[in-house]
This record gives structure tokens, C-alpha cells and sequence, in this order.
């Protein structure tokens, strides 16, 4: 597969895409921008009709397909934002499909792709992971003899994903240092570095993974495409358990560094661009900002652009990403207590243990007549990580037999 995905090609993608893509706009962030010490831009792919860039790559791919081509319909996998982009393709092109998604992804992004693709789409719903459901999706287009729409690993779809970087271009060619990037499969990435690189070679590029997908990083380090074994599907959106050759390729030689970032990290940064900027940003979205805690010293006094990738969150995600947000800021922690079976023992803990501004969010205990202790299920939220050694300080002073769950106890996993 030839890995040169070329200015020219690009440029010609964004012709083909004409009006179907908008052109979205750079948006100043005063906010990023001081907590930095740099001039940071949010680019808003997330204002696309399919709310993500992905629509880019696959119209650009669908495009360019023959008659017959045509005749034999697409098939794709995706956790969501791929699908979309196929599901308008689809209908804009009047092409019929067959998108394979995981099981997991969220009913908002599955209720999307039927209604952009109407008619023309057909879902179906296999595996636990992109992966699973990628391996489905090739098969299905084997027996089928139709044509692959993939979400990252050709020339075509990372060609448009480019047409990104084109906008930036000439939006701030001569004034941009940095752009930082999402990581799925590395689509975006390859596409976006593809073209600095050969119109501006001294932009830095720096890619961002979650923590609990690392495909790319770990690729980096094997020198080859390998399967992440077990992956934290919840940053959907980047969740790939093996990234492509062709863009493993273009990354190893394109981009500065790749950087992972806590799931915590990114529902805080999801949080902070809601309450400050307005922009509701999937946790793949929210990525490319929140890396920038792990690149600040490169950044400072620079011009830098990170890429909204997509919007499309579940409303119905909201509690998860609020308790994991405050999980990873250490402000809310889950304790099993023994409490002696007899009255005021949960009045001394609240009164001898809890700090004034420490907060019960929840409380599970059944009282046993037969045994003389119990064990009670206690959720504490805290309006600073530094309250919490006090609270374990004062719980052991007061006698208390207690264990902390952590991320690693079954329990705890049930709880987030």
C-alpha cells in the first residue's frame, strides 16, 4: 500500500468534498490560552452536520467509487462517528450499506446512523470492541463481494481527514506551531501530519491516545501494528485494539510524539469545555485538550491548534463521565466500614470522622440482629484532594476497621 498521502491529494479531496463538508472554524480559547502561556485554537469538527470529522474521510472514499462500484454497496465498521459519516455518504450518494458497530456504542450515535443513512443503511450490532465488530464487517464483505469503506487504514479516507489541516492552513499558515491530534486508529492524525508536513514542515504535530486504548503507542514501541489485548472501551470514539500499518507508517514519521491520557483526565477536560466554552465534546472529542497537561513545556509562547473531533455524547453518559471526572481529581472516594451494630455509630463517624466539607453521596448497609458488626458501603465526595488523607487520618483515630476500594477491586468497577 503506498503510505505517501500527498498534498495534492488532499487538495483535490477537499474539491470532491465541496459542500457536503463545512469548513469549520478556528476558535480562540482565552481560557487554554492563559492556563498555558500559549495562543490556543479549538478546531470545531464537532460542528459538522455528523458532528465529528469522520464524514470527511468517508465521502472522500465514496466519491471516488465507479459505477459498479456503486452497484455493489459499502460496507464499514465503527464505534459511531465512521458509521455516520457512511450513513450520509450513503444517502447523499444513494449507495446502500451495511454498518457493523459494536454492542456497546451508545444509542445516540446507532439512532444517528439510521437517521442520516435512512433507506439506504442497514446496522448490525456484533462484538465488544471496534475490532470485534471490524472482523465481522470484513468477513460479511468477503461473502457479499461489496466494497470496504474503512475508518482509517486508506489512502482515500485519510486523504480526507486532511482536508482538516488544509482549513487550518489557511486559516493561520505562518503563525502555527503545534497542532495536537486525537488517536483512534490514526486516520486523522495521518492525514492532518501528511499535509504539514509538506506545506509547513516546522509545525510540531503530537498525538493523543486514551490510557486504556494504547494501540498506537504500543505499536510505536513493537514497530508494527499489534492487538491490545484488553482495552477501556469507554473514550469510544478511540478505542482500536490494533491501529493500521499505512498509519503507523505516517505516524513513526510525522509526528513529534504520542502522548496517553487518563480517562479521568479527559471527563474532567469534558466538563471544563462544557462549563467554560459551551462545546459538548465526546470523550474522543475532548482529547486533544486535555493532552495539552502533558505537553505543556512544549507548548509555551506557542501558537497551537487542537482538534474537536467529535460531539456525539450520550446524554445519558453524563453521570459516569461527572463520577469519573471526580474520581481521577481524587475528590470522591468508596470505602467498606465496619460499624459496630448499635446506635450512634454513624452519627460519631459523621461527627468525629467527616470533615465540614465532606460529603456522604452514598451509603449501602443492611443491620443484621445476629452479629455484632456490619459492613456498610460508603461513597465520600470531597471539595479537595487534600481533605483525603485527613478523613483516613481521623477514621483510623476513632477506631474504625475500613478498607479503600480501589480501581482494581471488582466492587469498585460495579460502583463506576
Amino acid at each position: 500500500m503506498n503510505k505517501k498521502i500527498t498534498v495534492q491529494m488532499i487538495e483535490e479531496a477537499r474539491e470532491r468534498l465541496g459542500k457536503v463538508v463545512a469548513k469549520t472554524p478556528l476558535q480562540l480559547s482565552k481560557r487554554l490560552s492563559e492556563k498555558y502561556g500559549a495562543t490556543v485554537y479549538l478546531k470545531r469538527e464537532d460542528l459538522q452536520e455528523v458532528r465529528s470529522f469522520k464524514i470527511r474521510g468517508a465521502y472522500n472514499k465514496m466519491a471516488t467509487l465507479t459505477d459498479d462500484e456503486r452497484k455493489k454497496g459499502v460496507v464499514c465498521a465503527s464505534a459511531g462517528n465512521h458509521a455516520q459519516g457512511v450513513a450520509l455518504s450513503c444517502a447523499l450518494l444513494k449507495i446502500k450499506g451495511v454498518i457493523f458497530m459494536p454492542t456497546p456504542t451508545p444509542q445516540q450515535k446507532i439512532e444517528r446512523v439510521k437517521n442520516f443513512g435512512g433507506k439506504f443503511v442497514e446496522i448490525q450490532l456484533i462484538g465488544n470492541t471496534y475490532d470485534e465488530a471490524s472482523a465481522a464487517s470484513k468477513e460479511y464483505c468477503h461473502e457479499k463481494d461489496m466494497i470496504y469503506v474503512h475508518p482509517f487504514n486508506d489512502p482515500l479516507t485519510i486523504a480526507g481527514q486532511g482536508t482538516v489541516a488544509k482549513e487550518i492552513y489557511e486559516d493561520i499558515d505562518g503563525k502555527l506551531d503545534v497542532v495536537v491530534s486525537a488517536i483512534g486508529g490514526g486516520g486523522l492524525i495521518s492525514g492532518v501530519s501528511s499535509y504539514f508536513k509538506q506545506k509547513s514542515s516546522h509545525v510540531t504535530i503530537f498525538g493523543a491516545e486514551p490510557e486504556g486504548s494504547p494501540s498506537m503507542v504500543q505499536a510505536l514501541k513493537e514497530g508494527k501494528p499489534v492487538k491490545v489485548e484488553k482495552i477501556d472501551t469507554f473514550v469510544d470514539g478511540a478505542a482500536v485494539q490494533m491501529v493500521g500499518d499505512l498509519t503507523l507508517e505516517i505516524v513513526k514519521e510525522n509526528v513529534e510524539d504520542v502522548v496517553l491520557v487518563p480517562e479521568g483526565k479527559i471527563c474532567k477536560t469534558m466538563v471544563d469545555l462544557y462549563q467554560n466554552e459551551g462545546i459538548i465534546a465526546e470523550p474522543a472529542g475532548a482529547l486533544s485538550v486535555a493532552a495539552l497537561k502533558y505537553v505543556a513545556d512544549k507548548i509555551k509562547g506557542k501558537t497551537v491548534v487542537c482538534i474537536i473531533s467529535g460531539g456525539n455524547n450520550d446524554i445519558l453518559r453524563y453521570p459516569e463521565i461527572m463520577e469519573r471526572n471526580l474520581v481521577w481529581q481524587g475528590r470522591k472516594h468508596y470505602f467498606l466500614i465496619e460499624f459496630a451494630q448499635k446506635p450512634g455509630q454513624l452519627k460519631k463517624f459523621l461527627n468525629d470522622a467527616m470533615g465540614p466539607t465532606d460529603d456522604i453521596v452514598r451509603f449501602e448497609y443492611m443491620k443484621k440482629t445476629n452479629k455484632e458488626k456490619g459492613a456498610a458501603l460508603v461513597g465520600v465526595e470531597q471539595a479537595h484532594k487534600r481533605d483525603f488523607e485527613p478523613l483516613l487520618a481521623k477514621m483510623k483515630e476513632i477506631g474504625l476497621n475500613f478498607k479503600v476500594l480501589n480501581p482494581n477491586d471488582l466492587l469498585y468497577q460495579y460502583l463506576i
